[in-house]
C-alpha cells in the first residue's frame, strides 16, 4: 500500500530507502503472455524443453518483463503526496540486466529516492535507484534509475 505523505516532505526525500516489494513468482505462462504481446518468441523464453540445453537449465523471463513489473513492485511502497492528481512513468537514465530471472523464480524491488526536484509550480521529478533482487541469489536481476513525474492538484 502506498504511504500517504504531505507534499511539503517532496523536497526532503532523497536519500530515503522504502521498504522491499512483496515477493512476486514469475511463472511460464506470464512468460509466454509477455512473448505474446512484444512477439518476441524466442526459444530461451518460451520453450522450456530447448531451454533446458542452455546454460541457464530452462527457461528465463525477458529482460524487459523484468523491467515492465517496476510499476506494479515499486507502487506497493511508494511515497504519494496527499494532494497527487496522477503520477506518470517518465523513464529512465539508466538500465541495466545484470542476472537472468528463471522461470519459477521469485523477484522484488528495492528503492531509494536519489533526487527530487520541483520542475514547476506542481509538478515533481522523483528519481528513484531502483533494484530487482531475485530470492536466494546474490546478484540483482537488474538496476535502474527511474523516473515518475508527480502531478499535485
Amino acid at each position: 500500500m502506498p504511504t500517504r505523505i504531505p507534499a511539503s516532505e517532496l523536497g526532503n526525500l532523497a536519500g530515503r530507502e522504502l521498504e522491499p516489494s512483496s515477493w512476486f513468482r514469475i511463472t511460464q505462462e506470464r512468460v509466454n503472455q509477455f512473448a505474446d504481446a512484444t512477439n518476441d518468441h524466442q526459444f530461451i523464453h518460451v520453450s522450456p524443453l530447448k531451454a533446458r540445453f542452455t546454460p541457464f537449465g530452462g527457461p528465463i523471463a525477458h529482460g524487459f518483463l523484468s523491467l515492465s513489473m517496476l510499476s506494479f513492485l515499486t507502487a506497493e511502497h511508494a511515497l504519494v503526496p496527499e494532494n497527487v492528481k496522477m503520477v506518470l512513468n517518465y523513464g529512465s537514465d539508466r538500465v541495466r540486466f545484470l542476472t537472468p530471472v528463471k522461470v519459477g523464480q521469485r523477484i522484488r524491488a528495492c528503492q531509494r529516492v536519489v533526487q527530487t526536484s520541483e520542475k514547476k509550480p506542481g509538478q515533481w521529478l522523483v528519481k528513484t535507484d531502483v533494484s530487482v533482487e531475485i530470492e536466494g541469489e546474490e546478484t540483482p536481476a537488474l538496476v535502474a534509475e527511474m523516473l515518475a513525474l508527480l502531478i499535485l492538484k
